[in-house]
């Protein structure tokens, strides 16, 4: 397959976890409708960015897998007949837990699941607090519309994850996210921020010569704790195509349900007149294993 087309669902989340859950299914739907065959949910898009502060209560919100949240997904993957990329909140067992993707296929079975790498632990992303890092590698996920190399969220700021995924064979990098400004900052700092966010990912396409899709929550959601002065998730859900180029980019503000078209076969293309991988010295990089060369 040469071109899929890709449903894109950002959304801003509230305390309901049953009304989240029926805006992302909306959403699928109106993607669906719309013909995309692959559709990618936001980070966490269950919850709001519980991350804002550090509460052993919050740790109800997760759910072992396959769990209601599971099944409800999968069942709608099947229905509809999509690939299905959800971020889900897994209780792997009491007092171990993980941010964690599930890709299911066409006939709503689970193709695979990535489990966050790299966990911030920043004013108002304490992560660390509840997500054990992932044990499951850097590995694409099989479906029938290809190699997905799922990542997420704070993986996006790594080059070494996105290639990888893509020197496994992934056809496409996927990043569900939840980013966003905090309003104390200058205007200034926030555009430097959100540039930075989507430069990063770009330059991943490019490095790659990969398309790059990336869906970000949006709205601002409120620190429970008082600690900070919240978050103001900036949306901007984006897909790139192998050479960086933007091929569409949601508004900051306000949710929306998106189909863009992709020519995967461009990655092929690509590689041909900017051969990167070709040219790596893979006999010369032992030292990126290093924390630090010192």
């Amino acid at each position: 397959m040469n071109k899929i087309k890709v449903g894109i669902v950002q959304q801003k989340c509230c305390a309901s976890k049953q009304i989240n859950i029926e805006i992302s299914i909306e959403g699928i739907r109106k993607c669906v409708l719309k013909g995309a065959k692959l559709v990618v949910l936001q980070e966490l898009h269950a919850s709001t960015y519980f991350c804002q502060q550090e509460s052993p209560d919050n740790f109800d919100l997760a759910e072992s897998l396959p769990g209601a949240t599971y099944k409800k997904f999968a069942e709608i993957a099947k229905s509809l007949n999509i690939v299905l990329v959800t971020s889900l909140f897994e209780k792997r067992s009491t007092g171990l837990f993980h941010n964690t993707s599930v890709v299911f296929d066409k006939d709503g079975h689970e193709a695979g699941r990535y489990r966050k790498m790299h966990i911030p632990d920043d004013p108002g992303y304490y992560e660390k607090f509840y997500f054990t890092p992932g044990d499951l590698g850097f590995k694409p996920i099989t479906t029938t519309l290809g190699k997905l190399g799922v990542l997420i969220c704070w993986d996006q700021w790594f080059p070494e994850a996105a290639r990888l995924m893509a020197i496994a064979g992934a056809d496409l990098l996927i990043y569900p996210s939840a980013i966003g400004y905090d309003p104390e900052d200058s205007l200034h700092e926030k555009l430097r921020q959100h540039d930075a966010w989507i430069t990063s990912q770009r330059a991943h396409a490019i490095a790659n010569g990969i398309p790059v899709i990336s869906v970000n929550r949006v709205g601002f959601e409120e620190d429970l704790s008082q600690q900070t002065k919240g978050i103001d998730f900036w949306g901007s859900s984006f897909v790139a195509g192998p050479q960086g180029e933007i091929l569409w980019q949601a508004d900051q503000n306000e949710m929306c349900n998106q189909v863009v078209e992709i020519d995967i076969s461009r990655t092929k293309t690509v590689r041909r007149i900017w051969p990167f991988f070709r040219d790596r010295r893979i006999d010369s990089y032992e030292e990126l294993t290093k924390r630090y060369i010192d």
